[in-house]
């Protein structure tokens, strides 16, 4: 019974929100935290969520790669390789929760990476499906590879560094 009254006032508290009452803090807090536990998954579940759609972005980019060996045209290779990139980054939302890797692809450090490997998504689908130039979305591809990359050793402590160390000792041979 005293579920059933917590559920209740739970119900009150949040139609009095979607009315657009204030509600007082601790209501907020308390709404927030009972959010926040409905939505909590387990450690092992994290990993698991992570772990397919993981392995579900690589298969889709890797069927992407192989339609386009197999003469399937640039647009069934150009889709199959950005949803793999956009199920792949969206894997960590497993590990640390949609608003926090949100939060996180938007964070200084690999703001301009995000952008650009979000842009290069939406060019891809665009130049593939709508304009139909295998070229342009070509180069949308590896221009959004390149992002994608960038962005991925964002999250590698000192890789970006050592990427930018390489190239340039590279560049200082040639």
């Amino acid at each position: 019974m005293q579920i059933f009254y917590k559920k209740v006032g739970t119900m009150d508290k949040l139609r009095r929100v979607l009315s657009g009452d204030e509600p007082t803090p601790e209501e907020e807090s308390s709404i927030i935290t009972q959010i926040n536990d409905m939505s909590t998954l387990s450690w092992s579940t994290r990993i698991k969520g992570f772990v397919i759609c993981f392995a579900l972005g690589i298969l889709l980019s890797l069927l992407g790669s192989v339609a386009l060996f197999l003469h399937r045209g640039i647009v069934v290779f150009a889709v199959f390789y950005t949803l793999g990139n956009v199920i792949s980054m969206a894997s960590t939302c497993f590990l640390m929760g949609p608003f926090k890797q949100i939060k996180k692809m938007f964070a200084e450090t690999r703001l301009i990476a995000t952008i650009i490997v979000l842009v290069m998504m939406v060019l891809t689908f665009i130049a593939a499906i709508v304009w139909k130039k295998a070229g342009l979305t070509l180069i949308f591809i590896i221009i959004q590879s390149l992002a994608m990359t960038w962005y991925s050793l964002s999250y590698i402590p000192y890789a970006r560094d050592a990427v930018k160390k390489t190239m340039s000792a590279i560049l200082e041979v040639l």
